[in-house]
């Protein structure tokens, strides 16, 4: 993989700078162990994954009241710590297609960390709506086979989009072993999250 041009300390400084909000931070974390675990599965590199996964979001602080800034502000703070621009390019890839930001409604996604980005960070959602509705509303509690079947329910965390989850598949992973992957990496950090 190309160099991301930071180290995951100033990652998690960055974080520190620009997300104040707790949801948020907890939503990078996700997704960092997410891409953690898929570097692993990929017998690729867990650290710089996890970087991207950590810094997707960074400019969701400045941007959430105007959405269509986002992934675009993002790219003017990680120019500024000497982010390489293949990390830059991947982080904004998570928003391609979306037209909500015109900048990048005509772009495509077109190699696995990208695909393996925009799938598990909207993929997080489903998981931890998935725990929010079990009795104790505990991760543990969340089992495969349901996690299955909320994923077929589009009407269940409705906001998170199925078809960019399934661009899993375009990265050579098949959606239930995704599914099966998710789950288990943030099953590992629920006491840090709380569930």
């Amino acid at each position: 993989m190309e160099s991301l041009g930071l180290i995951y300390e100033q990652a998690q400084k960055l974080v520190e700078q620009y997300i104040p909000d707790q949801i948020t931070k907890m939503h990078l974390r996700e997704t960092e162990v997410f891409m953690r675990a898929l570097a692993e599965h990929f017998h690729e590199n867990p650290e710089e994954w996890g970087i991207i996964g950590l810094l997707h979001d960074l400019d969701w602080a400045l941007t959430k009241d105007n959405q269509s800034e986002h992934c675009v502000k993002v790219q003017e703070i990680l120019k500024e710590t000497g982010a390489s621009d293949f990390l830059i390019e991947t982080i904004i890839s998570h928003g391609y297609g979306h037209t909500i930001i015109p900048k990048l409604a005509n772009k495509q996604r077109s190699i696995k960390i990208q695909y393996c980005l925009a799938a598990a960070e909207t993929l997080t959602g489903i998981i931890i709506a998935s725990a929010l509705v079990q009795p104790d509303k505990k991760l543990s509690s969340v089992k495969i086979e349901s996690l299955k079947k909320k994923f077929k329910n589009k009407e269940f965390a409705a906001k998170c989009n199925r078809e960019i989850v399934m661009e899993c598949e375009k990265a050579g992973i098949p959606l239930d072993e995704f599914l099966q992957i998710g789950l288990s990496s943030l099953q590992d950090i629920a006491p840090e999250l709380g569930l």
